[in-house]
């Protein structure tokens, strides 16, 4: 079977995990059978040196057509590189936020496993580790801060940026039904870390969920809620 991949190596060390990378599923492939076409396009600061924006249409039609999109990395010193004397819309990242939102990319899924013999590598505390942890991260990706409206500009005398951090419901609930959804196939606990008692979006959050939840007990999937004392910590078992 063959399959269709959008290469995008970017910068920096990007081109050599895409190189590497494509190494590793050619092999795959061998093994079990498949073969891959690779298509490679720019983005990123190599994209602006190029193309003078971060993403092309075409680059992105490009992704849109194919299987999926191996991704290297995009970017560089943000204060020592031309490609960071331009508006924010036209840096390098920007590329990365135009190709999530025109894929509709808006769950970043990063599993956390820690395996015996790293542990010694581990940040935490070993009282903290104990046997290990084996959890998935979830991020929202299309919406919130990085897609509000953002603008720099003296107010009464005063330099002020202001950056918009704005969800609406169909964007919280569908990150939450994603959460439950690799849940049902692990332990069935999802936690959500908050902070209600400042940020307003948050109290949303809490409805979506509870809604979903309430949803998923009606059509006779037996879900519950249970949640933990404290402002930041909410624990839901499905």
């Amino acid at each position: 079977m063959e399959h269709t991949i959008t290469t995008i190596p970017g910068d920096g060390i990007g081109p050599e995990i895409v190189r590497e990378a494509c190494k590793v599923l050619d092999r795959t492939g061998e093994v079990f059978g498949h073969s891959f076409r690779y298509t490679k396009v720019l983005m990123g600061g190599c994209s602006i040196d190029a193309h003078g924006v971060p993403l092309t249409e075409e680059a992105l039609e490009t992704a849109r057509n194919s299987d999926s999109v191996l991704l290297g990395a995009v970017g560089g010193d943000v204060g020592n590189s031309r490609w960071y004397d331009v508006a924010p819309n036209l840096r390098p990242e920007a590329g990365l936020l135009a190709i999530r939102k025109g894929l509709g990319l808006f769950a970043n899924i990063r599993p956390a496993y820690l395996y015996g013999e790293l542990a010694a590598a581990c940040p935490l505390k070993k009282e903290i580790i104990g046997d290990g942890f084996d959890m998935v991260i979830m991020r929202e990706l299309t919406g919130g801060l990085y897609f509000g409206e953002r603008y720099t500009k003296e107010i009464d005398g005063v330099t002020t940026a202001v950056d918009t951090l704005t969800y609406n419901e169909k964007e919280i609930r569908r990150i939450a039904v994603k959460a439950f959804e690799i849940a049902m196939k692990r332990r069935k606990s999802v936690i959500s870390v908050d902070k209600a008692n400042v940020l307003d979006y948050i109290l949303q959050v809490r409805v979506a969920i509870g809604d979903h939840l309430c949803d998923a007990a009606g059509d006779g999937s037996g879900a519950v809620r249970c949640d933990l004392d404290g402002e930041y910590v909410r624990r839901y078992f499905v």
